[in-house]
């Protein structure tokens, strides 16, 4: 019977922490459309982001040594890897162009990432690369090229979009009619 107790406030418990959270939909452009949001409004919405994406460099220090009339080249291989994940809550910065939003998930302003509509996915807002190789994508972040790979590509914004619906009714009875 303890264990039934037990169990039952777990499931409780966790119906009650799911229900509490933001109930995400996808940024797209319809729904920017349709809105007609400015890039004051845009200001104001809470983005977040719908899978993690990885962001690889390669920072490579190369020394040199002069010994006995020979030259050692010392290659230090360092790798800078930047992670955002799934969820993470991200800020519009600015809009290059129409269409191109620069949403930053860190608290300096000048590491962004930039989304657009992708008509592969729907119209959602998608991270954006400057190119695509086979599995590989470059970006810009930070002033800094970072490699990403292709599950990145559909990585896009996501909104708390709460939707009501406002219907005025206006009724009346009709009290009937006699002959006069």
């Amino acid at each position: 019977m303890k264990n039934w107790n037990g169990i039952i406030g777990l499931l409780l418990l966790t119906i009650v922490a799911t229900s509490c959270g933001p109930n995400l939909s996808p940024f797209t452009q319809r729904l920017y459309d349709q809105q007609g949001w400015t890039q004051d409004d845009l200001q104001k919405i809470q983005f977040y982001l719908s899978e993690d994406i990885v962001l690889k460099r390669q920072a490579r220090e190369g020394r040199s040594r002069i010994s006995d009339g020979e030259i050692k080249i010392v290659d230090d291989g360092k790798v800078e890897k930047v992670t955002i994940r799934r969820g993470t809550p991200g800020v519009f910065i600015f809009s290059p162009k129409d269409n191109r939003f620069a949403i930053s998930f860190d608290r300096n302003d000048d590491l962004y990432l930039m989304f657009g509509p992708n008509p592969k996915a729907g119209n959602r807002y998608t991270l954006l690369a400057s190119d695509w190789k086979r599995r590989t994508g470059t970006i810009s972040y930070g002033g800094k090229k970072y490699n990403i790979d292709t599950r990145a590509a559909y990585a896009a914004l996501m909104v708390d979009l709460k939707r009501t619906r406002r219907v005025s009714t206006r009724s009346r009875t009709a009290g009937g009619r006699k002959i006069n």
